[in-house]
Formats: C-alpha cells, sequence, structure tokens
C-alpha cells in the first residue's frame, strides 16, 4: 500500500523527473562520501572548496554545493577569506543565501567562542608574528574598527583579552578604561591592538600619538604595553618590530 501511493505521489507531482531523482540521489551519495572522509580523517586531505562544502550542505537540503563552494573560494581567495565573510558578502556567491549560510556562519561563532573559553588561557604569544596570527583569526576580516586589549602574565602567557567595538577615539581608549581591568586583576603587561578594515597596516598619526600615551600612562601604573598591532586580514605592522616605542 505504501509502496502504491508513494508512485502515485511522484506521478502526479510532474516537478519531479527521473533526472531530477537521479540528481537528489548523486548529491546525496557525494555529501555521504563527504561527511564519512570526515569522520574517517577530520580534514586531512580536504581541499578548501571541499570544506565549504561541508558546512554549506548544514544549511542545504539537497541541492549540490559544491559550485558555490568552489565560487566562494575563488572570490574569497582562500578558506580564511571565506570564514571572514559576513553573510552579506557570501550571499553574493551564486547558489549560497541568507539561509544556507548558516553553517558557515555557526561554524566561526563556534571557532571564535572555543579559541576565547577554551584556548585563551593556554595560549603562549611570545612574538609579534605569534600575536598577529592570534589577532587576524580574531579581527583581521571585520568591516568595523575593532580595539583589542590582551592582558598576559610575567610568561607571555595570555590571560583574558577584551574587544570593543569603534573607532580608534579618545573615549574609546582612555587611560582609565584600558588599564582598569589590568589593574584589577593585577596584570604584568598587556598588548593593545586594532584592525584597519582598509588593508593597509600602516599606522595614522593618531594611531602613533594614542600608543605613546597609553606607554607612558601604564609606567605610571606599573603595567607595561609591550607592543601595539595593527590587523589587517592578511598583514600586520608592529610597533615593537618597526617604531622605537
Amino acid at each position: 500500500m505504501f509502496r502504491s501511493v508513494l508512485t502515485k505521489m511522484l506521478m502526479q507531482n510532474r516537478s519531479i523527473s527521473d533526472s531530477s531523482l537521479k540528481k537528489i540521489s548523486s548529491n546525496a551519495g557525494h555529501r555521504k562520501r563527504l561527511r564519512e572522509k570526515f569522520l574517517e580523517a577530520g580534514l586531512y586531505g580536504f581541499l578548501d572548496y571541499e570544506v565549504v562544502e561541508l558546512l554549506l550542505t548544514l544549511g542545504t537540503p539537497r541541492k549540490d554545493c559544491k559550485q558555490a563552494a568552489k565560487d566562494a573560494i575563488r572570490k574569497f581567495k582562500n578558506l580564511k577569506g571565506v570564514l571572514n565573510a559576513d553573510r552579506v558578502e557570501l550571499a553574493t556567491v551564486k547558489g549560497i543565501g541568507l539561509a544556507n549560510s548558516i553553517g558557515v556562519i555557526l561554524f566561526k561563532a563556534i571557532l571564535e567562542r572555543y579559541l576565547k573559553q577554551g584556548l585563551t588561557p593556554k595560549i603562549i604569544l611570545n612574538s609579534p608574528k605569534l600575536v598577529a596570527e592570534y589577532l587576524q583569526a580574531r579581527i583581521g576580516g571585520k568591516t568595523e574598527e575593532h580595539f583589542v586589549i590582551l592582558y598576559f602574565d610575567t610568561r607571555n602567557k595570555l590571560i583574558s583579552e577584551e574587544i570593543s567595538v569603534g573607532t580608534l577615539n579618545a573615549s574609546l581608549v582612555h587611560p582609565r578604561e584600558v588599564f582598569k581591568k589590568a589593574i584589577k586583576e593585577n596584570v604584568a603587561q598587556i598588548i593593545i591592538a586594532h584592525n584597519h578594515p582598509s588593508g593597509d597596516p600602516k599606522p595614522s598619526e593618531e594611531d602613533i600619538s594614542t600608543t605613546k600615551r597609553l606607554i607612558e600612562a601604564g609606567k605610571l601604573v606599573g603595567i607595561s604595553i609591550i607592543d601595539h598591532i595593527i590587523i589587517t586580514s592578511g598583514e600586520h605592522f608592529s610597533f615593537k618590530d618597526q617604531l622605537t616605542i
């Protein structure tokens, strides 16, 4: 009985042709193989577009996501670029909409929370390059300016962080606000950072004067600012490495 009812439904639904059914079946098989590959060996052997494809399937019931994933990598250069894109930017790629981009957005949100809750207390950042790599994952792809304070103990172990949204102005980076948490938690040293959404990491005159002002304030309260790093999606500028501060 069930078989006859199903046959009748398929016959009545002209939109579902034999070729359409074969395509759906093929897509389902491809997804299954992709997921089994991940479950067996993680992301080892995955190309960037395959990672994006896997994420897109989370929000796409049956449609093939391979071409959309390849187009996303082509547009945003690599996996990092795709993850740094927001939902509106992702939706400019054919085959990716505001609904089925949920997998990509969710993965990035989980990664950010994991970094903050799970990895942060264990990270040792003892060079501008390592700090820059960490910060690029946090704010490198943001389209708005973000100001970050990283709090360290005497062994360069990252204790915690604070991220604020907004331009680098007097109220956002007032010494009172910058050092308040550091004093309260008896932090030994901090690194400050902000991003340049324009993509140019070169510091402005305001960046330089703000940095000098905060360093002098830190000396008064006994907390060292060991660096100020400007971040873009692919580059960084370290005051410690490139300017005398």
